[in-house]
């Protein structure tokens, strides 16, 4: 996940919409349109505006963009794979809860699996940035 990004920054670092969008290759325009289209994604927004997207908002953009660019879904189809999607779940949780998709969209089982360490680091930060955000 994010842990894949070279810039520098800690995997649980927050990235700004560039930072994002240069290291999936994925235009800053797409990613705020994606925010109108999938209710479940959104980056934390501070003053001016300015976007910064949390582990589990870049692992929702990647599993968009594997629905969306490399599985064919159209927008519609993939709001609906991805209803009740849960960062670090990954695809496990949807294809139980989506048998119809599972059926008509076979699901990509490459290496590309988030490994448990990285999602227990994930769930981790994201109780600290929870945490932080209710002070």
């Amino acid at each position: 996940m994010a842990g894949e990004f070279d810039d520098g920054k800690d995997a649980g670092a927050l990235r700004t919409i560039g930072e994002l969008g240069e290291a999936l290759g994925i235009k800053a325009h797409v990613l705020r349109y994606w925010e109108d289209q999938f209710p479940q994604l959104k980056p934390l927004k501070r003053s001016g505006g300015r976007r910064y997207y949390r582990p589990e908002d870049v692992a929702l953009v990647r599993e968009i963009d594997r629905l969306v660019n490399r599985e064919g879904y159209t927008l519609r189809g993939a709001k609906t794979a991805l209803k009740d999607f849960k960062p670090g779940e990954g695809e496990t949780a949807n294809s139980a809860q989506q048998p119809a998709f599972e059926l008509a969209q076979p699901r990509d089982e490459t290496p590309s699996a988030v490994p448990p360490e990285v999602i227990a680091r994930l769930r981790s930060v994201r109780a600290t940035l929870a945490a932080a955000l209710e002070l």
